[in-house]
């Protein structure tokens, strides 16, 4: 059987948390050379011990390769961290969680400092990663060159999507769908909430529940057509006006069940304003037009 003789991209990694160590088990187990560093020194001596070289600083680690993945606690751990780093000709690529704010800002602090930025966000939780089956991914903005160009080792971990050269668009991503994914959670809370003192079984409302917001998901096209199009009526089948008139059904049984309504509530509140700006004929993407200053 021939031999794969493609020479891997080396790597280091700064950051050996729960995130940061599952990526360096990927790029090990798949044959990339790794340098790695961590302010616990311990973490690193566990991952030399599975083939990867441990830099007694960060900046060493810099040092020891062009392509440099940043996973650490927060923005302000990163400009610790690589403080005292020669950044020169570096590929810098963070995936620690920010805000768009801090990642345009890091991406300036990164040019100054003569390196190339490429920013991600994960959406993976640290057992999917390696795990291609898993359907983990991270989002990746900034410099298109410096994605393409390391396209193929960053998606060793997980599978890889271009969101754009802004670099704070990976983070503005990231944000935005995990904002839908707590809004989920508040409504399945909310849901088991009302069921809670009843004799019904919690396991048995769970799989109606997961099938019915399954069933409910595609109505985000409709809404970025909206969006899109600025006509808000279009293809609505549940108008404003009638969703909003339903809505005391709602807190009542919410009132008889004994169950909060504070995670229903705002929401509603913001239907019952929109529908005194609007005819009522529109759907809920008006809502959105509410939240934005």
């Amino acid at each position: 059987m021939a031999q794969n003789t493609v020479e891997k991209t080396s790597v280091t990694l700064l950051g050996l948390g729960a995130m940061g160590t599952a990526l360096a088990r990927s790029w090990l187990t798949t044959g990339h050379l790794l340098t790695v560093w961590n302010r616990t020194p311990a973490r690193a001596a566990a991952l030399a011990a599975e083939g990867a070289s441990a830099a007694d600083s960060a900046a060493e680690a810099v040092a020891a390769n062009t392509l440099v993945v940043v996973c650490l606690l927060d923005d302000a751990s990163v400009g610790e961290a690589l403080a005292g780093a020669d950044l020169v000709d570096r590929d810098v690529v963070n995936l620690t969680t920010s805000t768009p704010a801090q990642a345009r800002a890091r991406a300036d602090w990164a040019r100054e400092r003569g390196a190339r930025y490429l920013d991600g966000g994960v959406m993976a939780v640290p057992p999917m990663i390696g795990v291609p089956e898993a359907g983990g991914y991270v989002f990746y903005s900034g410099s298109r060159e410096l994605f393409e160009r390391h396209k193929e080792t960053l998606g060793v971990p997980a599978a890889t999507t271009y969101v754009g050269a802004d670099a704070g668009f990976a983070a503005l991503h990231d944000v935005a769908l995990l904002s839908a994914m707590y809004g989920m959670f508040a409504g399945t809370a909310h849901a088991f909430a009302l069921i809670r003192k009843e004799d019904i079984d919690p396991a048995s409302l769970a799989p109606l529940l997961a099938d019915w917001l399954v069933a409910m998901a595609p109505a985000v096209h409709q809404t970025a057509d909206h969006l899109r199009s600025g006509d808000y009526t279009h293809g609505v089948v549940s108008n404003l006006a009638m969703q909003v008139a339903g809505t005391p059904t709602f807190l009542s049984t919410a009132e008889q069940q004994g169950v909060s309504p504070e995670l229903l509530r705002p929401y509603f509140e913001l239907m019952r304003r929109r529908l005194a700006e609007d005819n009522g004929e529109e759907g809920l993407t008006g809502v959105i037009d509410l939240l934005v200053h």
